[in-house]
C-alpha cells in the first residue's frame, strides 16, 4: 500500500519561515555555520518533521533553504556592489588584454581560483555529505569541532602590526595564486553542517598574514559566487515536486535572510576592523556541547 507523500505545507509554516530566513541570514557570515543552526535549532524548537521530512528519498527542508541561500548571496551582492562592480570589469579587461596588471583584476582572479576548489568538490560531494551529516547528533559535534577550529586559528595566526588600534596585515591583492586555492579548498568543510563558511576561511586568511577585516572580506567576496551558485544549482528542485507547497514560505524566508544577512554583514565588517574569532569560538563550543548533551 502506498503511503501518501507529506505536504510541505503541513510542515513549514510562515512563523517557521520567517524564524529559519533570519537564522540563514544571519549564521551564514557570522562564523558560526548557517547549515549547522538550520539543522540544530529546529531541533531544540520541536521542529524536528522540517528537517527529516523526505518524498523520493529528497528533502522539502534542503529545497526549502535553496531559496534563503540566494537571497543571502544576493545580500552580499548588494552590500559588496562597488567591489563587485570593480572585480567584474576587472576580469573581462583581463580576457581583452590577457594581462592582470590592477589591483581588481587580480582580485577576479583570486576569487576565480578561490571557488574552483569547493565548486568541483560541491558537485561531487555535496549532496551525499549533507544528507549524510544533516543531523542534529552530527551538526552538534561538528559545531564544536568549529569553535575549536576557531580558537586554534586565532592561536596560530600570523602575527600583524597593531597602529592606532587597527592591524596592519599583507594588503588582499598580495596574495598570490596558490594561497587563494588553498583557502578555496578549506571553503568545502562547509559542506559538513557544523562548520563555518566564514569562520575556516578567515582562518586561512589570518594564516597568510591577513587582518581579520581583510579575512572577513575576502572571506565574504569568496563566498558569495559560492552561495549564490549552489542556490541557483538548486532551484529546479524548488520549482519541481519537492517546491510543492512551501514556495510561498520560501519566498517570505528569503526576504528575512536577505534583510538579516544585510545586516549582518554590515556589522560584522565593523565589528572585525578591531576584534577577533574568539567570542564565536566561545559560543560555538558552548553551543554546540550543550547540543550534543541534548541530541545524545
Amino acid at each position: 500500500m502506498l503511503r501518501p507523500r507529506p505536504r510541505a505545507d503541513a510542515l513549514i509554516s510562515y512563523f517557521q519561515a520567517i524564524v529559519i530566513g533570519l537564522l540563514q541570514g544571519v549564521t551564514e557570515l557570522f562564523p558560526i555555520s548557517s547549515l549547522g543552526h538550520s539543522v540544530l535549532v529546529p531541533g531544540w524548537l520541536g521542529w524536528d518533521k522540517l528537517v527529516t521530512a523526505q518524498s523520493a528519498g529528497e528533502s522539502f527542508y534542503l529545497a526549502f533553504v535553496v531559496a534563503l541561500h540566494v537571497a543571502t548571496a544576493l545580500a552580499l551582492l548588494v552590500f559588496f556592489r562597488e567591489d563587485w562592480i570593480r572585480i567584474i570589469g576587472g576580469f573581462f579587461r583581463t580576457l581583452r588584454t590577457r594581462r592582470i596588471e590592477t589591483a581588481d583584476e587580480r582580485m577576479a582572479w583570486l576569487l576565480v581560483i578561490a571557488t574552483i576548489p569547493t565548486g568541483i568538490i560541491g558537485l561531487v560531494f555535496e549532496h551525499k555529505l549533507r544528507t549524510l551529516f544533516v543531523k542534529p547528533e552530527a551538526a552538534a559535534i561538528f559545531l564544536t569541532i568549529n569553535g575549536v577550529l576557531l580558537l586554534l586559528g586565532e592561536r596560530f595566526r600570523r602575527r600583524v602590526p597593531v597602529r592606532q588600534g587597527r592591524e596592519q596585515g599583507r594588503e588582499l591583492d598580495t596574495l598570490d595564486y596558490k594561497e587563494a586555492g588553498v583557502i578555496g579548498f578549506i571553503q568545502s568543510g562547509a559542506l559538513f553542517a557544523g562548520i563555518s563558511r566564514s569562520g575556516i576561511t578567515m582562518i586561512g586568511g589570518l594564516f597568510r598574514g591577513l587582518s581579520h577585516e581583510d579575512a572577513a572580506r575576502f572571506s565574504f567576496l569568496m563566498a558569495t559566487p559560492i552561495i549564490l551558485a549552489s542556490g541557483v544549482y538548486k532551484v529546479p528542485d524548488l520549482m519541481g515536486h519537492l517546491g510543492d507547497g512551501v514556495r510561498s514560505q520560501a519566498l517570505v524566508g528569503a526576504i528575512f535572510a536577505g534583510i538579516a544577512a544585510y545586516i549582518s554583514v554590515r556589522f560584522l565588517v565593523r565589528f572585525f576592523e578591531t576584534r577577533t574569532l574568539t567570542p564565536f569560538a566561545i559560543y560555538c563550543l558552548i553551543a554546540g556541547a550543550a547540543s550534543i548533551i541534548r541530541f545524545a
